[in-house]
């Protein structure tokens, strides 16, 4: 979409019955041009007929990586320069696909933006988005490249022995690529974005965006530090203990180093933070109020999702305009169900399993 269509689309939205010469004068352009362009918005489907009639339901949208993990785990003892029996585990993976899956489990429209090869990893990517109810109508593929790929090996105590990552085509979630999908990034609700973004196109992204509600997934304690410089244009950020002191420069080893932190944060012009503290669950804040929330029962089978399952959660709360405090216990409620499955998302996520977990939760 051109900047022009975009000017123009956004002059019909505040006035639908706005007529081409009426536009034609805000713009100082002729008649014709707005004519020209109206019809290829028409072509492209967003103008939907007579009366500049914009499809527009409410929908979030997660930008970031989308990759396949290959993990061998050996038999016995990992033998080194040898070629050991064991299994071999292919999935879909990847911060924001999992972030929107997750989201998309829970009921909320839902669109992906990122980018995957033209291989049979890329389609697979594509195949369980579309199963899980994703719309990957903006998911670029791109031809002669190969999709993310994190390859592993683990050893005989399941951890990791060395790993492959391979992400060079995330180089193609550039600025074009934004600019391209604008019009509807400027129409979502919620925009959430991880730190596997370059620095300069997170940067880029929210400076573009920072009139919409921007949620931020910190992912590490060295890529957090990748949103350091824009943290003030977050609505919702969620790093742990380690990516808060990383974003903050404060050492946290209390309750109240926890509050110092947050504080630090609010003062950038960040609405809700929650720090995760693991086994101990989660301190959350907003400019008004502090607090601890944590699980009396945790059933783990597989830990390696509740982030993103979090995220979600945090996502759900907002998107339905729940007090933060709610939202929290929702948020919560779905990174225990999520631990529940050896998969890394819990395909039978839903609201009424979060919600029989909310009553084992605790203020401490």
């Amino acid at each position: 979409m051109t900047n022009r269509e975009l000017e123009i689309l956004n002059i019909i939205k505040k006035n639908p019955l706005v007529s081409q010469n009426e536009i034609a004068q805000m713009l100082n352009i002729t008649r014709s041009s707005v004519a020209v362009h109206i019809a290829n918005l028409t072509k492209k489907g967003i103008i939907k007929g007579r009366g500049y009639l914009i499809e527009e339901s409410r929908y979030v949208s997660v930008i970031g990586g989308a990759n396949v993990d290959i993990v061998g785990f050996p038999n016995g003892s990992l033998r080194k320069n040898d070629s050991n029996p064991g299994k071999v585990k292919l999935s879909v993976g990847g911060v924001a696909r999992n972030i929107a899956e997750n989201i998309s489990r829970l009921g909320i429209n839902t669109k992906l933006f990122t980018v995957v090869g033209d291989d049979m990893y890329g389609e697979k990517i594509v195949d369980e988005c579309k199963l899980a109810k994703i719309d990957t109508s903006y998911i670029k593929i791109i031809p002669n490249e190969s999709s993310g790929t994190y390859l592993a090996i683990l050893d005989e105590n399941m951890d990791m022995d060395v790993a492959i990552s391979s992400m060079d085509i995330f180089k193609h979630l550039n600025e074009n690529y934004l600019n391209e999908n604008s019009f509807t990034l400027q129409s979502s609700e919620i925009i959430v974005l991880d730190t596997n973004l370059d620095k300069e196109i997170l940067e880029y992204a929210v400076k573009n965006y920072k009139d919409k509600k921007l949620f931020l997934d910190t992912v590490s304690y060295s890529k957090a530090l990748r949103a350091k410089d824009v943290l003030g244009y977050f609505h919702t950020i969620k790093p742990n203990k380690l990516e808060a002191q990383a974003i903050t420069g404060i050492k946290i080893d209390s309750y109240e180093d926890l509050i110092k932190a947050s504080n630090s944060i609010h003062n950038l012009g960040v609405e809700n933070i929650v720090i995760s503290l693991g086994e101990k669950g989660a301190f959350y804040s907003t400019k008004d109020y502090q607090g601890r929330l944590r699980s009396k029962k945790v059933n783990i089978k597989n830990a390696t999702g509740a982030g993103d399952a979090f995220q979600a959660g945090l996502v759900f709360g907002e998107y339905n305009l729940l007090p933060f405090k709610e939202t929290i216990k929702y948020a919560m409620a779905a990174s225990l169900v999520a631990m529940e499955s050896e998969d890394t998302i819990n395909k039978n996520i839903s609201l009424e399993k979060i919600e029989k977990y909310i009553n084992e939760l605790e203020e401490y």
